[in-house]
């Protein structure tokens, strides 16, 4: 069961929404607010993966959420459903981009997409809840959507991938926009000009006429045969790079012949291959040209956002080799982990490696007031901020949610820590089994 705010003073709205998830059998139970000052408070405290915001409304301050939300993304990354009656999109998502949108819905498009947009989230779970443990235990994530010939599929599944690539501090934000620029003219291309068989002279008319290209998706989706194809969009997410595969159901085209005919200048449209080109790496085609494929390389250990209450002032670098705590030591501070890698050791036996994924360094021997348990060396530079437990102390009393997102990270490494346990006992008792000699019949 996962709890989702809903911004919204609109009781129509708010019923369709709550029978929507009534008959998804209660996955998502949607949390009514209408005051500002109520929905920060949850939003600090309950930390949603999910938010739905209904920005037509006039009752309510949409965007002054908003801003709050974007005081401290860090801690706030949960992504954000915006609902809205016929506002320009294009305003709307500048009013949105540094946030996690996963969809942008008209309210005449609920009846619609809805269901199958939380139908879509439902199914997606290891993307979506980008800081979960799952993001600890499982090195290598892979999946596969069967998207439908429909524009709201494709929005969602690119702002699912772009978002957990970028919150899992895999890409940086100029990737992250350079890969949802690929993922949308991609999938796009599949539906378009694989499965609906929109010819580049038949769009160019269309657009010439300053028509929306959707009306004429779904112009052809009136036909059962093309509503019936689908677009498959596999991914692979490995700590070194991601692979994305989009196959189409259609006929296929001469990719050859489009790659060697590139337009000098940008048109209405054509573009899309040659900025894919030059966005991502390895970017090939099958032989009938229904199929592409393409790579994106990962940074290394870095991380996108800071919390906002940490003070970057109090940032200390250190090089390759370079002691940060020495065993033994008093402790009276702990580390936020910015970039880099970091050795611990324990009686002079290396045990672990901590990287930003870990967000902390030294906080247990710091909460617990007691001398450093090992000695922590940079492997390669690393960045660090230093908080002393004073500063500490002072900015969970301003932001006494930091306290919560702490203790919720200490239970996740706990959660962590019992089951490599499990594992190594069902191993131990595995081999002891095995060596176990055999009793003589």
């Amino acid at each position: 069961m996962t709890k989702i705010p809903v911004i919204s003073g609109d009781d129509s709205l708010n019923s369709f929404i709550k029978s929507q998830c009534a008959a998804m059998g209660h996955e998502y139970i949607p949390v009514f607010f209408k005051n500002k000052d109520e929905v920060v408070a949850y939003l600090k405290y309950e930390l949603p993966e999910i938010k739905m915001i209904y920005f037509s409304d006039p009752t309510i301050e949409a965007r002054e959420v908003l801003e709050e939300i974007g005081k401290d993304p860090w801690l706030h990354y949960g992504g954000v459903i915006a609902i809205h009656d016929d506002l320009e999109e294009k305003e709307l998502l500048e009013a949105m981009q540094d946030q996690n949108v996963i969809a942008v819905l008209r309210r005449s498009e609920l009846q619609r997409g809805f269901a199958r947009l939380m139908k879509i989230l439902k199914q997606n779970k290891q993307i979506l809840f980008q800081r979960g443990i799952q993001q600890f235990l499982l090195k290598n994530i892979a999946g596969s959507f069967v998207i439908d010939n429909d524009p709201l599929d494709i929005t969602t599944y690119s702002n699912l991938v772009t978002n957990y690539l970028f919150n899992a501090n895999l890409i940086n934000k100029d990737t992250k926009e350079k890969l949802h620029v690929t993922l949308l003219e991609l999938l796009i291309n599949a539906i378009e000009h694989g499965n609906c068989t929109i010819s580049f002279d038949e769009k160019t008319a269309w657009l010439e006429s300053n028509r929306d290209i959707m009306e004429l998706i779904r112009q052809k989706n009136t036909d059962a045969v093309i509503r019936a194809k689908k677009v498959y969009f596999t991914y692979t997410i490995t700590p070194e790079s991601s692979r994305f595969v989009i196959k189409d159901e259609g006929a296929g085209f001469d990719w050859r012949a489009r790659l060697a005919t590139r337009p000098d200048e940008p048109g209405l449209h054509g573009m899309g291959m040659t900025m894919a080109s030059l966005y991502v790496q390895n970017l090939n085609y099958n032989e009938a040209g229904n199929e592409v494929s393409f790579d994106v390389n990962h940074q290394r250990n870095e991380t996108n956002t800071i919390p906002a209450i940490f003070d970057v002032s109090q940032e200390r670098s250190f090089e390759d080799g370079e002691y940060v705590c020495a065993e033994g030591e008093e402790s009276d501070f702990l580390y936020y982990i910015v970039s880099g890698t970091l050795y611990v050791y324990s009686k002079g036996k290396l045990v672990s490696a901590l990287t930003p994924d870990d967000i902390f360094m030294g906080e247990m021997s710091f909460l617990l007031s007691n001398r450093r348990s090992a000695t922590v060396v940079s492997k390669g530079r690393s960045v660090l901020i230093k908080i002393s437990k004073q500063d500490f102390v002072n900015l969970i009393k301003d932001s006494p949610h930091y306290g919560i997102f702490l203790a919720r990270l200490l239970a996740q490494r706990l959660a962590r820590l019992n089951l490599r346990t499990s594992r190594l006992n069902t191993e131990y008792l595995k081999l002891k089994e095995q060596l176990a000699p055999v009793k003589p019949s």
